[in-house]
């Protein structure tokens, strides 16, 4: 669960607000404290970053993954903290709030943006997604390893689902992945993995 703290600020309020424990976002100006996570969910997120750095080390891409960066839409009072992002670190030099806020909202510094599913899942899926698409980011996947998200997101009856958005001429085309589907990612053409491994990391059953 997430709990939302009744006051509405600006995006340089929070930043400065923000402390260093506990983890935090910026709904359109409501700060909200998001939940402690569960083991699998972390076994899962660090699964994906050590697959996903593996791959941009071998093809010798200058990426990299910090720990508690933030997503901030243009012209919007919301910031997120997402699971995994991944940066493209020569574009760091163009994005106003780094240096002092670790915080990015151009496109060509977001190749890719993982969300793995929590309790508050329709943030992810529409909240998220939303913002994700607007910004112009060009990979986001949902990692739904319970399978709590709508069934059409996760079928009928509902399954563990990977969601990978692509944006294809401003919008997201989605494509989802379950059991053993090999993952497409336009990011990473030879990530090699499929979604049950991904699940497997959490300690979910084949």
């Amino acid at each position: 669960m997430t709990q939302a703290i009744p006051k509405l600020v600006t995006f340089e309020d929070f930043a400065a607000w923000r402390p260093e424990g506990g983890r935090y976002e910026l709904h359109d100006g409501v700060i909200v404290e998001m939940a402690q996570p569960v083991g699998d969910h972390e076994d899962i997120v660090g699964f994906l970053v050590e697959k996903i750095a593996i791959e941009y080390v071998r093809n010798g891409l200058p990426y990299t993954i910090p720990k508690t960066a933030l997503i901030k839409p243009t012209n919007s009072e919301s910031a997120y903290s997402p699971d995994v992002l991944l940066l493209n670190r020569p574009n760091l030099i163009n994005e106003p709030l780094w240096k002092k806020e670790s915080t990015v909202s151009l496109a060509a510094s977001i190749p890719l943006v993982i969300e793995v599913v929590s309790t508050n899942w329709d943030d992810d899926y529409y909240t998220k997604q939303g913002k994700y698409e607007g910004i112009g980011i060009p990979e986001y996947w949902v990692v739904d390893y319970l399978g709590l998200g709508a069934k059409k997101f996760t079928g009928n009856p509902k399954q563990p689902t990977i969601s990978i958005y692509q944006l294809i001429d401003g919008e997201y085309q989605v494509t989802q992945f379950r059991g053993s589907d090999r993952i497409a990612s336009p990011t990473f053409p030879e990530l090699n993995l499929t979604a049950e491994q991904i699940f497997q990391a959490g300690g979910l059953p084949t």
